[in-house]
């Protein structure tokens, strides 16, 4: 099923993502890879905040960005060509974040753009927060970024294309892998594949 959502996600409404579901996403989405997950999850567990809210190490000045409800995209562009708001866009790989994940997640992350399977930990903890895991297409990183209008790079700069940076999307497509109950299109499309060779 096609529907369209807007970000930072509304939870109710994320609740009503199924995986397979195909998505276009306006409004704006965060971009972070292995390393600013590092710097993000190094900072919220070396500070006195560490059991606090998402919103409240954000004021404290923790960690770059309010995690609550909103969405990181696991993006580490191209640099930008003369005119463009961004260089070639295609996701990372999403297991590269995995061991930072659950800890984010419990901070109030709402959703996270990436490819590839995820861990049973970090599924688990989609399930708790009732978050979402979407995967943009591989390979298609010219075409995903004409969808980025505006990027801005907003915190740690000195890591080059693994900044963290602040881009708003117009029908941004994507498909849900995990959805909040923890149903995974990775699973699902073998098995619905096995079915349909057996019969």
């Amino acid at each position: 099923m096609e529907k369209h959502i807007k970000a930072p996600f509304d939870r109710k409404e994320v609740q009503n993502l199924k995986a397979g579901d195909y998505v276009y996403i306006d409004g704006i989405v965060y971009s972070a890879r292995d390393a600013a997950h590092k710097r993000m999850y190094d900072s919220i567990m070396s500070s006195e905040y560490k059991e606090e809210s998402g919103t409240v190490l954000y004021d404290k000045g923790v960690v770059p960005i309010d995690l609550t409800d909103n969405v990181i995209y696991y993006l580490g562009p191209t640099p930008a060509r003369p005119g463009q708001v961004i260089g070639s866009a295609g996701p990372t790989t999403s297991s590269r974040m995995d061991k930072y994940t659950p800890l984010i997640l419990s901070k109030g992350l709402c959703g996270m753009i990436g490819k590839g399977k995820r861990s049973p930990e970090v599924i688990q903890a989609i399930i708790d927060n009732k978050a979402v895991y979407l995967a943009a297409v591989g390979g298609a990183g010219a075409l995903l970024s004409k969808c980025i209008k505006e990027s801005e790079v907003i915190a740690y700069d000195d890591l080059g294309t693994e900044a963290i940076r602040k881009m708003r999307v117009e029908n941004f497509p994507a498909i849900v892998v995990i959805d909040s109950d923890g149903h995974n299109l990775y699973e699902t499309a073998v098995s619905d594949y096995l079915n349909k060779t057996d019969n």
